[in-house]
C-alpha cells in the first residue's frame, strides 16, 4: 500500500480544469491501487502564508528563543513537511498563472523545501533527501506552452522536485484551454488519456 498527497492549488472552487484533472487522476489511481491511502491538502481551502520572518525565526532560532509566532509559523511547516515525508506518490494540480505556477503552491513549497529535512548541502553541492518518491503534475493552461520559453511551470517544478530528491516526474498538460474552437476538448481529451496510462 502507498500513501499519495495531492496538493491542489486552483484558486477555482467551481469550473477548475485542474481539478476536474486531479479527479480523474484520483478515479484511475484508486481504480489501479484500491489500497492506497490518498491525503488531500487544497490550499484555496487552507492557504499556506508567504516565506515571512516568522517561518525564518522558526527554523533557525533555538526553540527557547522562538517568540509564539515563530513556533506556529515552525509548527506548520513541519507539519507539511510531515505529509511529503509520508508519501510516496506526490501529485501537485498547477493551473497556469502568468506563464507560472500559483503563489500558492509556491508558498507550500517554501515551507518544505527544507535545508537537513528535504534536501542537505554537502562539500559536493546540495543533496536531495526524498528519494524513491513519484510525482505527478497536472497542469491547466490557457494556451500551449510546453517546450516554450515562456512555460516557466515545469522547469522550474522540475527543479524544485529534483533539488529534493524526487526525479521520477510525469507532466500531464492541459493545453489551449482558452484558445477557442477545438482546441479546449483537443486538450482536455490528450490529457485525459495520458492520465490514464500514468495512473
Amino acid at each position: 500500500m502507498s500513501r499519495v498527497l495531492v496538493i491542489e492549488s486552483s484558486a477555482r472552487k467551481e469550473g477548475s480544469v485542474s481539478r476536474q484533472l486531479t479527479a480523474e487522476f484520483l478515479a484511475n489511481w484508486k481504480a489501479a491501487h484500491p489500497d492506497d491511502e490518498i491525503v488531500v491538502r487544497d490550499l484555496a481551502n487552507e492557504p499556506v502564508p508567504h516565506l515571512d520572518i516568522d517561518l525564518l525565526g522558526g527554523w533557525t532560532k533555538p526553540a527557547g528563543q522562538q517568540s509564539e509566532a515563530e513556533k506556529a509559523a515552525l509548527a506548520r511547516s513541519e507539519r507539511l513537511t510531515a505529509e511529503l515525508l509520508g508519501a510516496d506518490v506526490l501529485v501537485l494540480a498547477a493551473p497556469m498563472y502568468n506563464f507560472a505556477i500559483p503563489s500558492t503552491l509556491k508558498a507550500w513549497l517554501d515551507h518544505v523545501l527544507r535545508a537537513g529535512v528535504t534536501f542537505k548541502y554537502t562539500e559536493n553541492g546540495p543533496q536531495g533527501l526524498l528519494t524513491g518518491k513519484r510525482a505527478f503534475v497536472l497542469t491547466a493552461r490557457g494556451g500551449i506552452y510546453s517546450g516554450s520559453p515562456l512555460d516557466h511551470q515545469e522547469p522550474y517544478l522540475r527543479q524544485a522536485l529534483g533539488f529534493i530528491g524526487i526525479h521520477d516526474v510525469n507532466f500531464i498538460h492541459a493545453e489551449g484551454l482558452n484558445m477557442g474552437g477545438d482546441f479546449l476538448q483537443q486538450g482536455l481529451a490528450r490529457a485525459k488519456e495520458k492520465l490514464a496510462r500514468v495512473a
